[in-house]
């Protein structure tokens, strides 16, 4: 959610560090490394006796419990171990893989199959996976394709089941773990009574209520250029009932070989990378888990199918694309009161996380 610079759910959980400090402005930050990338909580605790020290032990269970259940890069994962499980049987699995494989079989459906996390056999066939970027060749491809689709993976969420219809496919949930991770540390912030927050993890974001200084959080979208760190725009979050905020971009994770790019947002229909103008997608939406998929899902469709499907389903979107050298950008009209009041483009940004999506002042 996902991959500018790591999408998505790459890294291990391995000694995760988490740091606590109190900022200029009564905000409580934590902040660390975890699942490849790096995270940062901002809370305001408004007097509440929180324990900074039970609460960075909280956070890092639940960074430790959805690694251990969705990471593909685990051979001790739920998700690596349904990968290797060449059966057409029904699988018992979490409530999470249930939940999220149910969310993307849903945008998989209103997107033309153009969202699907079958993908992963393509993902390793391009290199993508572990950082080998190489393109197959038209057979390799061809041999793959048979064995990608979501209509050939059928989800049971009450019976938390899932089953193969093909005992070769293999399930990639990195295009939408990440947000699914965000909502859950979220969750765990209000399940202790803190009602406004910002948390951040590899730019994908959520933010409840206000500043301490009780002005709304001001986040920046990274202008989508690969070798520049630049603003391309600010947004006021006014929601004060909270949103998640997630950006997915084809200019960090990609390779050239002949002259050519190659992104790592792979098309399922053709075994390729997407081949359009659009570069990077920020969608806004209550749920985090349904942002990802949606800002992945909208970055594959491309500029104009992308946005005309946003606008279908009234979903808060900025889409920037190139068109003549330069760059584009076009909002969707249920942006509403969302449409950013401030731009600072060729400004540098932060070097404190590889975010597409980060808070500023």
């Amino acid at each position: 959610m996902t991959l500018p610079i790591l999408r998505r759910f790459g890294g291990l959980l391995l000694g995760a560090t988490l740091v606590a400090c109190q900022t200029g402005e009564d905000e409580t930050l934590l902040s660390g490394d975890v699942q490849g990338t790096t995270y940062h909580i901002k809370m305001v605790l408004d007097g509440l006796p929180a324990d900074q020290t039970e609460l960075k032990q909280a956070v890092d269970a639940v960074y430790d419990d959805i690694d251990l259940k969705l990471s593909n890069y685990r051979e001790d994962s739920e998700i690596s171990r349904i990968n290797r499980a060449a059966t057409t049987d029904w699988l018992t699995v979490s409530p999470e893989i249930a939940e999220l494989v149910d969310i993307a079989r849903q945008v998989h459906d209103k997107t033309d199959g153009c969202y699907d996390l079958t993908v992963k056999p393509l993902f390793d066939l391009w290199g993508f996976s572990r950082h080998q970027t190489r393109v197959p060749t038209d057979a390799e491809i061809a041999a793959v394709l048979p064995h990608i689709g979501m209509d050939k993976l059928e989800v049971d969420v009450p019976g938390r089941r899932l089953r193969k219809k093909d005992p070769a496919l293999r399930i990639d949930l990195s295009s939408i773990a990440q947000g699914y991770t965000v909502g859950r540390v979220a969750g765990l912030l209000e399940a202790k009574g803190i009602q406004n927050y910002l948390v951040e993890v590899g730019g994908e974001m959520q933010v409840k209520g206000r500043k301490a200084n009780g002005k709304p959080w001001r986040v920046a979208v990274e202008k989508p250029t690969p070798y520049t760190r630049e603003v391309e725009r600010i947004l006021d979050v006014h929601q004060t009932e909270g949103t998640a905020i997630m950006t997915s971009g084809t200019y960090r994770n990609f390779f050239e070989e002949g002259g050519k790019t190659y992104s790592h947002i792979l098309d399922p229909r053709t075994g390729r990378p997407v081949d359009h103008h659009l570069l990077s997608t920020t969608v806004l939406h209550p749920d985090p888990t349904w942002a990802d998929a949606w800002s992945t899902a909208l970055l594959c469709l491309g500029e104009q199918k992308g946005y005309a499907i946003a606008e279908r389903e009234r979903l808060k979107a900025l889409l920037i694309y190139g068109e003549n050298g330069g760059l584009k950008e076009r909002f969707t009209p249920a942006f509403g009161a969302e449409m950013p009041m401030a731009t600072r483009p060729a400004s540098p940004l932060s070097t404190r996380a590889p975010a597409a999506v980060t808070e500023t002042r």
